[in-house]
């Protein structure tokens, strides 16, 4: 790509403010981005098929040498309405879980979650494209992204994970970071990180830009999704990571 730095970006609409400059074009003469969903996107980081990508957080214990290269993230303190277990009945009646293939925090903090608030052991399958439709009776789904924005409304019961972690350890939950495996130019890291800030000072405008009817997407901006990566969510991350070791 004559020597342009290679980028895993996320499309789904959880990112649409962080992207909003670069799907125009900005920065095309020093990155090459590549849009993917989280899980293809960390498959690449750790293949070295991109030099830094918006990857699962699951992803950094993987890593060599994993740097996180952007104080901006995909996080929630609280519900964040689009990582969600949906179920026909209740908790305790769920007996399968049907994994969703396009993340690996979410699959991570699913099992945090059942083992250590929920306190419910049911069979979890990996799931493959179009499982959302085998959710029925006490077989439930962890369904991630913007299907799960359109799922909660033709489903009876919506257990939100960012909801949970928050109620189980009093921390907001970071899903994704922008992580290098390798050291990168300072400088052009800046430009990326000034266009992301960019991006990200003009919700308003990406929503009305966007056509998507299943939900408010300026409350799924401004309430749901978090987008600075501050201290205490550098404390979830760790916290995050110290539960996915001891499982």
């Amino acid at each position: 790509m004559n020597g342009k730095i290679k980028v895993g970006a996320v499309s789904y609409l959880n990112t649409k403010p962080m992207v909003y400059f670069l799907e125009q074009g900005h920065l095309s003469d020093s990155f090459h981005f590549i849009f993917d969903y989280p899980s293809n996107v960390a498959t690449k980081l750790l293949n070295d098929e991109i030099d830094f990508g918006l990857v699962p957080v699951a992803v950094i214990p993987q890593i060599q040498h994993p740097q996180i290269v952007s104080p901006y993230c995909i996080a929630t303190d609280g519900e964040v309405a689009s990582v969600c277990l949906f179920s026909d009945v209740p908790l305790a009646q769920i007996e399968t879980i049907l994994l969703d293939y396009q993340s690996r925090s979410s699959v991570g903090l699913l099992k945090i979650l059942l083992k250590h608030f929920w306190k419910i052991n049911p069979i979890l399958i990996e799931a493959n494209a179009g499982f959302e439709n085998q959710i029925s009776n006490t077989t439930a789904g962890l369904v991630i992204g913007d299907r799960a924005l359109v799922k909660r409304n033709a489903t009876k019961y919506v257990f939100d994970l960012g909801l949970a972690w928050k109620e189980m350890t009093g921390l907001p939950f970071v899903f994704a970071v922008w992580l290098a495996n390798k050291k990168l130019d300072d400088s052009k890291i800046k430009l990326f990180n000034a266009e992301v800030q960019k991006g990200l000072s003009m919700i308003p405008a990406v929503v009305s830009q966007l056509d998507f009817k299943h939900y408010d997407l300026l409350h799924y901006y401004q309430k749901n999704i978090s987008y600075v990566l501050d201290e205490k969510k550098s404390a979830a991350i760790e916290k995050y990571l110290s539960y996915l070791k001891e499982s």
